[in-house]
C-alpha cells in the first residue's frame, strides 16, 4: 500500500505516524506541507478524503485561528484561502492511502484505520 502524509518534520506526532508507516515498510511520499504550500485545491480534495469540513482538522491554538477565525463567522472557501496563507492552521499529520485520509492524531487512529483496511 502507498501512502501520503502531510508533514511537519517539528511536530512529535506527525514524526510518530511517519515512522510507523516506515517501521510497517509501507512505500510512503512525504509531503512538507510548510515548506512546500498547499493550494485552495489541495485542500479542497483532502477534505474531501477526509469527509470532513475545513474546521474539524484546523488547529484551533496557533495564532494565526485566534486572530483570524475565533469568534468570526468564516466560510470554508475562506477557510481554505486561510489554510493556504497560514499553512500552521492545519492539523498535522494527515495521512492519505486508497482515496482516503485520516488526522493521525494519536498515531493509533492510523494504526486501527490501517489494519482495518486491509
Amino acid at each position: 500500500m502507498k501512502f501520503t502524509i502531510y508533514h511537519n518534520p517539528r511536530c512529535s506526532k506527525s514524526r510518530c505516524a511517519l515512522n510507523w508507516l516506515y517501521d510497517h515498510q509501507h512505500e510512503v511520499d512525504v509531503i512538507d506541507y510548510l515548506a512546500s504550500p498547499l493550494t485552495v485545491n489541495d485542500l479542497k480534495s483532502l477534505a474531501a478524503q477526509l469527509n470532513q469540513a475545513p474546521s474539524q482538522w484546523i488547529r484551533k491554538e496557533e495564532e494565526a485561528y485566534k486572530t483570524h477565525i475565533q469568534g468570526k463567522s468564516v466560510t470554508d472557501e475562506e477557510l481554505f484561502q486561510l489554510m493556504c496563507e497560514f499553512p500552521k492552521l492545519i492539523q498535522r499529520p494527515i495521512v492519505v492511502w486508497n482515496g482516503q485520509a485520516i488526522v493521525a492524531r494519536p498515531v493509533e487512529l492510523l494504526i486501527d484505520a490501517v489494519n482495518n483496511a486491509d
